[in-house]
C-alpha cells in the first residue's frame, strides 16, 4: 500500500468513525433498528469520504455485541455503564469494539481515536475519562500487541 492509498484508508475509517458515533448514538437513545439508522443515514447525511464499509461494519457490529463489549468494559468505570454520558458509553463501545475485533487496527490509533470522537462531541472533559477507561481496558483486550510494543 502506498502513502496515497494508506491516507485514504486512514481518512476513511477516520470519517466512518465519526459517523458511526452518531448512529450508535441515536441507536442508544431511540432505540431504533441499527439497519434502520443506518439506511437512514446513508440516505439523509452526507457521508463523503467515509469508508463506507467500516461505517457499516461498526453501525451494526456494536449493537450486534453490546453485551459483550459492555462487559469487557465495565470492570474499568468507576460507575455504573448506564450512568455514563451516552456520547462517552458510545464511545466506549466503539473503540472497545475495534479493540476486540479489529487486531488490524494498532490499539494506539483506536485509542486516539476515541479520545479524539470524546473531544468533539462528548462533555468538556469527557475525553479524560473515555481516555482512562480504554487506557485500562487496553492492557487486557490487547495484552499481546502491548507486550510486543514494549519489547
Amino acid at each position: 500500500m502506498n502513502q496515497d492509498e494508506l491516507r485514504r484508508l486512514v481518512q476513511g475509517r477516520h470519517a466512518a468513525r465519526r459517523v458511526a458515533l452518531q448512529a450508535l448514538y441515536q441507536w442508544q437513545m431511540t432505540g431504533d433498528s441499527p439497519k434502520d439508522i443506518l439506511t437512514q443515514f446513508r440516505e439523509e447525511r452526507p457521508l463523503k469520504g467515509a469508508d463506507l464499509d467500516y461505517f457499516r461494519e461498526l453501525t451494526l457490529g456494536v449493537p450486534e455485541r453490546v453485551a459483550e463489549l459492555d462487559a469487557a468494559v465495565e470492570p474499568f468505570l468507576d460507575r455504573a455503564l448506564a450512568l455514563v454520558d451516552p456520547v462517552e458509553r458510545a464511545v466506549l463501545r466503539l473503540a472497545t469494539y475495534e479493540l476486540i475485533e479489529r487486531l488490524d487496527v494498532p490499539y494506539r490509533v483506536v485509542l486516539n481515536e476515541a479520545v479524539d470522537l470524546a473531544k468533539v462531541f462528548g462533555a468538556e472533559q469527557g475525553h479524560r475519562f473515555v481516555n482512562g477507561v480504554l487506557d485500562k481496558a487496553v492492557r487486557r483486550l490487547r495484552e499481546a500487541e502491548i507486550a510486543a510494543a514494549a519489547r
